[in-house]
């Protein structure tokens, strides 16, 4: 009965941001590389854990072998209390980090042109 339901997941369409690697937000400054592994271990294998360190605290990304164990993890972790704090657990979307790096890089590059060239600035 439990591989009918496991394929019938399998054969499911997945939303176009899902995939193996979650972003975790507001975890406690002082949780382990351990305890991220008995929380998020429950929901399938995982192939890496990285705790952010200085300016990236509280934070972590998730890497599971399965994209269906990621999307298991999010669903469920998502709000989950850890030591009195609220997860915030999301999809790893790069492409929206490299635009919004994309889009500042731009605005000093036309900045730049501007002073260059005498234009004043309309703000």
């Amino acid at each position: 009965m439990a591989m009918a339901a496991s394929a019938k997941n399998r054969n499911a369409r997945l939303p176009p941001e899902v995939n193996r690697v979650l972003f975790v937000r507001n975890l406690p400054f002082n949780i382990t590389s351990e305890e991220m592994y008995d929380i998020f271990g429950k929901y399938g294998a995982i192939r890496q854990i990285r705790l952010g360190e200085k300016d990236t605290r509280g934070t972590a990304f998730v890497v599971y072998e399965d994209i269906f164990d990621a999307k298991a993890a999010c669903d469920h972790l998502n709000g989950f209390n850890v030591m009195g704090r609220y997860l915030i657990v999301l999809y790893y979307q790069p492409n929206k980090v490299t635009k919004k790096m994309n889009l500042q890089k731009k605005e000093e590059e036309l900045k730049e042109l501007k002073s260059r060239y005498g234009v004043p600035d309309q703000d």
